[in-house]
């Protein structure tokens, strides 16, 4: 009897360490999948949530009819579009050099349209004060005669606000903008605003090389999430910009979205998994550019005089997860990192005399930078 039971008890427990066996080599498999993902920078259609799938293709479908609006009034430009509808989402601000005539404005006044989202202008001149972007306390007289002090809110306070050529206006303007940029709130006699969500700035800005123009201070620029260039139009779309504005000058696209469904997008955006791989490869990115850090590469230390700020690692994987979703995706991969660590770095990133000398521009950087990057 004795016996018996002490077969049992060893049949049991051999049981026992086959099914452990069985769920180590599950749990294995499913890290070999899950780390082999990420150093391909394969886009697996894995999700964690079942109602994930119709949630994407929702999202994608969103982001389609946007684009389709955009087209009806902007010509070319897709690169900018894209950057600016992910930054959006994320909740950012987007920095665009370029020169004047290429269609800044218009894409703009064409997003508020899309967006079903209120729209503002604000021209930046040397005179600007920055009480005429945040508003001021005026005194105002009531019909029985009562004097009170009254906000008048500035132009800062509507969901989508163009800041034009922000880099004529003097340093103290320019300054007005950071709180609103940062916290989306403004103080104002010791009385805060908070502003209407979403809130984008979208500031355009002349080359520095231009007569009359004062260049950003260092905490403004690195509150824009994108820094986006510009080009010049090719000459199909010189054609294309002159017939479309012989019919009219006025913007056509229709409204497809509102602020809800753009926070509800966000919101999804939030929930996108980033594998450990994907999260250390980015920090090894920011650092890279610093080139105090002992371990950084030979093109930091020769060519970087300053890095990108922690910042700057926030916005790679925020945007990330937006540039999934749009790509039909719910899993951030390598690609995405490299495609946005262009936008996110170049305005973070300052180059010193040896680029200069050897005639790299931020960029061509940035890209050494990415292949040093393991």
């Amino acid at each position: 009897m004795k016996k018996f039971k002490k077969n049992n008890q060893a049949t049991e427990e051999a049981e026992e360490v086959k099914v452990e066996q069985a769920e180590e080599k599950e749990e294995t498999a499913e890290v070999s999948v899950t780390t082999e993902a990420a150093v391909t920078g394969v886009e697996t259609e894995d999700v964690p949530d079942e109602n994930a799938p119709e949630k994407v293709k929702q999202f994608s479908v969103s982001i389609s009819k946007i684009k389709a609006e955009l087209a009806k009034d902007v010509v070319g430009m897709e690169d900018v579009i894209d950057s600016v509808i992910c930054a959006i989402i994320a909740g950012g601000n987007v920095l665009l050099e370029g020169v004047p005539g290429v269609g800044k404005t218009r894409l703009v006044r064409s997003l508020g349209k899309t967006l079903s989202l209120p729209f503002s202008r604000i021209q930046f001149t040397p005179d600007l004060m920055p009480s005429d972007v945040t508003g001021t306390n005026i005194i105002e007289q009531d019909e029985k005669g009562k004097m009170s002090m009254v906000f008048r809110r500035g132009p800062i306070f509507a969901n989508l606000v163009l800041a034009d050529e922000i880099n004529r206006a003097t340093p103290k303007t320019q300054s007005a903008m950071l709180e609103v940029m940062q916290e989306h709130k403004v103080t104002a006699a010791k009385t805060t605003y908070t502003l209407e969500e979403p809130f984008f700035v979208l500031a355009t800005q002349n080359p520095i090389e231009q007569d009359g123009t004062y260049p950003l201070p260092e905490a403004q620029i690195d509150r824009f999430m994108f820094k986006l260039l510009v080009g010049f139009p090719k000459k199909g779309e010189i054609a294309d910009i002159v017939n479309m504005t012989q019919i009219t000058m006025d913007e056509t696209a229709e409204a497809v979205i509102d602020g809800k469904t753009i926070m509800e997008m966000r919101e999804l955006s939030k929930t996108v998994p980033v594998l450990n791989e994907v999260l250390d490869f980015t920090v090894k990115l920011v650092s890279n550019t610093h080139p105090e850090i002992e371990d950084s590469p030979a093109t930091a230390k020769k060519y970087v005089r300053y890095g990108a700020s922690p910042r700057a690692a926030q916005a790679l994987i925020t945007c990330a997860k937006v540039r999934a979703l749009m790509h039909g995706r719910f899993n951030v991969s390598y690609n995405d990192i490299k495609a946005l660590a262009y936008p996110v770095l170049r305005h973070r990133v300052k180059l010193n005399y040896n680029a200069v000398n050897d005639k790299l521009s931020v960029d061509d950087v940035i890209k050494q930078l990415i292949s040093e990057t393991k």
